[in-house]
């Protein structure tokens, strides 16, 4: 038989089943035995069964889509959080559609109105540099849609949320640095609204303290887009160039990117004489030039477990959810 006529009710026929026990168990509901559960999926398999989702919809009222929204697309962390979004979705039998802000407040509320309007089940979302007023997503959350965010998180906001341990891996990376012997530690950082800019600046400041290195304001340089625009960084990197620094503490992938083009266009000279410790998920930093020490986060697993948690929410059989904060581990890979 054909696999894409082969339905529910003909595994039931087949395995001696009902049909409700089947569909439970290739949801895999909590209700099924593994044991069935084994028995089904592997029958399932064999068959080449898929699911119908447009009849799947129609009977539960669900989409079985959710939406991702970004800033973008190509960074080397947000690409890593969707691969691991992408492997718990698929496995639940849904769908997801990605969209990018490019920082844009105002995309980031066109994208999520068009996926809300579009019926998807859920958002992960990570909040855009420029986004202040979260009031309507707020708003959504309490007519009941539900929305994980990642990373980048709303403060006040009763949602889900997945983040990295931003304030260790900051002060891992001045630790690192003043290990080193440097003096006058740098920090080169994104929008100053963002939770990932103020926890990381509170590492930055923590390393500081305990190392008894001195707190320059000048030191401490933000770019609005995070290095979308290279005018900013040429400019945040020009600044710092009069400040005599020694080692630099970066917030991002594309502000380490951009701070090393910029650092190989206009001070080469110097450019072997700042040690550097930075966020990157690059899976090439070793053969940057010069060499970084990276601040690794759980990009993959992030987007594991905000999945796991929009999914929960969008299949719980009630209103009232307990919501949590998971804070996940960062990583520092030190590069000679």
């Amino acid at each position: 038989m054909a696999f894409e006529n082969y339905t529910i009710k003909d595994i039931a026929k087949a395995l001696n089943l009902s049909p409700s026990t089947v569909s439970r168990a290739l949801r895999d509901s909590y209700e099924i035995s593994a044991e069935t559960k084994k028995i089904v999926l592997a029958y399932a398999e064999k068959m080449n069964y898929r699911a119908n989702p447009i009849a799947r919809s129609l009977k539960e009222r669900k989409s079985y889509s959710i939406g991702i929204i970004v800033s973008e697309i190509a960074n080397n962390f947000f690409s890593q959080v969707i691969d691991g979004i992408e492997s718990i979705a698929y496995a639940k039998n849904y769908q997801v559609v990605i969209s990018q802000t490019h920082e844009s407040a105002d995309r980031e509320r066109l994208n999520v109105e068009h996926l809300y309007g579009r019926s998807t089940d859920g958002l992960l979302m990570a909040l855009s540099a420029e986004t202040s007023d979260v009031r309507y997503l707020e708003s959504l959350i309490e007519k009941g849609f539900p929305i994980v965010f990642f990373d980048r998180v709303p403060a006040q906001i009763p949602a889900h949320r997945v983040i990295a341990d931003n304030k260790q891996g900051g002060y891992d990376a001045v630790h690192y640095l003043a290990q080193r012997g440097c003096k006058r530690v740098a920090h080169l950082t994104g929008a100053r609204t963002l939770s990932i800019t103020k926890e990381r600046l509170e590492g930055y400041q923590m390393g500081l303290q305990a190392h008894a290195l001195d707190m320059d304001d000048a030191l401490v340089k933000y770019c609005q887009y995070g290095g979308l625009q290279h005018g900013e960084l040429q400019q945040a990197v020009t600044e710092l160039a009069d400040t005599d620094y020694d080692g630099i503490f970066i917030s991002g992938d594309k502000l380490t990117t951009g701070y090393l083009q910029v650092m190989h266009e206009r001070y080469a000279a110097q450019i072997g004489q700042v040690a550097i410790a930075g966020f990157t998920n690059s899976k090439v930093v070793n053969i940057f030039s010069p060499t970084i020490t990276a601040i690794r986060q759980p990009a993959f697993e992030m987007g594991q477990r905000a999945a796991e948690l929009l999914i929960q929410q969008i299949e719980a059989k009630h209103s009232g959810v307990d919501f949590e904060t998971v804070v996940l581990p960062t990583t520092m890979i030190e590069n000679k």
